[in-house]
């Protein structure tokens, strides 16, 4: 999923604006009117993450990182680092104690996806190293998760999480990588006059909404697992298509709408495989959101202010 978030973000947004002339990326966003790097849209969405304290932690690291807060940080790490670079097809996972604590942790390869990212760290005047080339390793992505084991002398031999747990890691980064978009790139620039989002932002060549972000990364999802899926619906649909797809999703989106703070869960069974479904509540994070929703012709609710429910993301993991 964080992945499949950063990937969308290069290719999607920074390459297609960069190749268009339309808008480029710099390291100095903020004081530039730029797009920001694919590197540090991850690096912001991870530290919102990680600021909601739900356990799991995650962020990126290299082993030749232009800030040197993003360095391995212990022998540990750099091992691993240095695994996954002559592995990338094979993450490197190990379980370890800290504070009293057991601790699931994992390094998987920060691949360069596309050219922008290669073209970033080779021509940095910080970057220690200068000949990336496209589908190299140019970092890790190291993900902590706790295991709340914190009185066993050693740990389980196959540590297990809830299904609801993993589901709330899984929307963790959904909701950050949306919020980062929504916030940081298109209400910035639009109120700036820089770049507006629309719509149509293939034809126009304009920033996508943040909920068509959302469906460019659920799409790359679905192509690439079949244990892992999330769809945003509403039960106030622009598109027919979004709204509930059965009853769990409707009495689901009901309940996140009278209670915002928790998940409406269940589980359900297809093709002789088992699934867990989570609907979470789909806020507007940013003016755009609920503008947007106000002023579409085929909006069927039009009063939608900052922070309001507006629909639910539905996550779905196969559960054995």
């Amino acid at each position: 999923m964080i992945e499949a978030g950063r990937t969308t973000y290069s290719g999607t947004i920074v390459d297609r604006m960069t190749l268009t002339g339309s808008l480029s990326a710099s390291e100095n966003w903020q004081n530039e009117n730029t797009l920001m790097l694919p590197a540090q849209f991850l690096s912001r969405s991870s530290r919102l993450s990680n600021e909601r304290g739900i356990g799991m932690r995650y962020r990126l690291m290299s082993l030749w990182p232009i800030n040197k807060e993003n360095g391995p940080g212990s022998k540990v790490i750099e091992t691993g680092f240095k695994k996954i670079v002559e592995h990338p097809d094979q993450p490197f996972s190990w379980v370890v104690q800290s504070g009293g604590r057991w601790y699931f942790q994992a390094i998987y390869p920060d691949l360069a996806v596309n050219d922008s990212c290669v073209n970033c760290h080779n021509g940095h005047p910080d970057s220690p190293r200068r000949d990336f080339k496209r589908g190299d390793v140019m970092g890790g992505i190291l993900i902590n998760l706790p295991l709340g084991l914190h009185r066993m002398a050693s740990p389980p031999e196959k540590p297990l999480l809830a299904p609801e747990v993993v589901t709330d890691y899984i929307h963790s980064v959904i909701e950050s990588d949306r919020t980062i978009y929504s916030r940081d790139i298109v209400d910035r620039l639009q109120e700036k006059n820089v770049m507006k989002s629309s719509e149509h932002w293939s034809v126009e060549n304009s920033l996508p909404l943040p909920a068509q972000f959302l469906l460019s990364v659920s799409r790359l999802i679905h192509k690439q697992r079949k244990d892992l899926d999330f769809r945003l619906t509403s039960l106030w649909p622009i598109d027919p298509r979004n709204g509930p797809a059965n009853e769990f999703e409707r009495l689901g989106l009901e309940s996140v709408a009278m209670h915002p703070i928790r998940p409406y869960i269940g589980q359900t069974r297809l093709g002789g495989k088992h699934f867990f479904q989570a609907i979470y509540p789909d806020l507007a994070v940013a003016p755009s959101c609920a503008n947007c929703h106000n002023n579409h012709p085929r909006s069927p609710r039009r009063d939608f202010a900052l922070g309001d429910v507006m629909g639910g993301i539905v996550v779905t993991i196969r559960t054995d």
